[in-house]
């Protein structure tokens, strides 16, 4: 029998991604992969895969899952939410925790409120196709994933392993890895030439909201107009990771990680690598500042969050997987007659 997670309901937009494809933006590829890969990284560790190995990213509401093979070894992190095994009664497993489930189990990750994205892997991984030596999905191109689309009901994800590991489930004591408050930061340019000295100042002194129009391939802001001074078209360039385009609305756009190649807006500046998991798992409303920093910096930015990550990794303990029930949580929902909060 082939293993494989048959999908009850896809969530809202759910594919496979993993650390991106890197090398092939000269023939038009853009590099895709996880917009949180701090939390791709966390969940692979946590089920022994490589980090590279290619897993779920859920967005915004997780999908529902049926086991069809003996057993299956999964992990989910970057989200408050739980992983809900169904049952009588359903079992809840924390996010940053492996589980082993069996054949016929049905797994569910509900509405995430505390960020955009979050990752479940699997032991061994999926096996699918590695289009341009990478299984991360590029929907506007159609390839790479699971048929090159997020997943819809009665996919059938085949796995790359039939048997999983003998060992106990295991958990990260902490999960610091991706901070979400304080100002983005970024290095100027390539194009910041192209703005007045007052644009430029708006860009670093003002607030921005993320809108709904946010995606896997950028993230449009609201907030105040920046003013254009050689105007808003360039010969086209290629563009990373990060990019913020100013097109003639004034409005900044950043680009992430579904981005083209190359682009005809002027950049006004770019978002360090050490700040880009943290745009990643931000949702529409949410509001922050810029903060430009040297290229120093931003190499010692990066430095520092891999630092965060190991010691993130180096925290990977066993689960307690018998733990003591919370007396509250349970009198909270079997309230007894006459009895008002969980503390009486």
């Amino acid at each position: 029998m082939t293993s494989l997670l048959h999908v009850l309901s896809p969530g809202m937009f759910t594919t496979v991604q993993d650390l991106g494809r890197f090398g092939y933006q000269d023939l038009g590829v853009p590099v895709a992969g996880a917009l949180d890969p701090i939390n791709l990284r966390l969940a692979n560790t946590l089920v022994g895969n490589a980090e590279n190995t290619g897993a779920l990213e859920i967005r915004i509401m997780g999908p529902t899952i049926r086991i069809e093979a003996d057993s299956v070894r999964m992990a989910l992190c970057g989200t408050d939410a739980d992983l809900v095994i169904a049952g009588n009664p359903s079992r809840h497993v924390s996010s940053g925790q492996s589980v082993r489930l069996r054949q016929g189990q049905v797994v569910q990750i509900g509405a995430m409120k505390d960020t955009s994205c979050c990752y479940l892997a699997v032991e061994g991984g999926f096996d699918l196709p590695r289009p341009f030596a990478s299984q991360s999905t590029y929907v506007r191109g159609g390839f790479g994933g699971y048929q090159g689309r997020a997943l819809q009901a009665g996919d059938q994800l085949p796995l790359a392993a039939n048997t999983i590991a003998a060992r106990s489930e295991t958990r990260l004591n902490e999960i610091s890895a991706v901070d979400v408050s304080g100002a983005i930061r970024v290095v100027l340019g390539p194009q910041d030439n192209y703005f007045t000295d007052a644009g430029l100042s708006t860009f670093l002194e003002s607030e921005f909201t993320i809108t709904q129009d946010a995606d896997r391939m950028g993230l449009r802001l609201d907030g105040p107009t920046l003013e254009h001074s050689l105007g808003f078209n360039i010969s086209s360039d290629g563009i990373a990771t990060g990019a913020i385009q100013v097109p003639g609305t004034g409005k900044p756009i950043i680009l992430l990680a579904d981005h083209q190649t190359t682009g005809g807006y002027p950049k006004i500046a770019t978002v360090i690598s050490a700040d880009l998991p943290r745009l990643g798992r931000m949702r529409p409303g949410r509001r922050f500042r810029f903060e430009a920093v040297s290229v120093a910096d931003a190499e010692q930015a990066r430095r520092d969050l891999e630092a965060i990550v190991q010691r993130s990794i180096g925290t990977i303990g066993p689960a307690d997987e018998a733990r003591e029930p919370d007396t509250d949580k349970l009198l909270m929902t079997n309230l007894i007659s006459g009895v008002f909060y969980a503390s009486e």
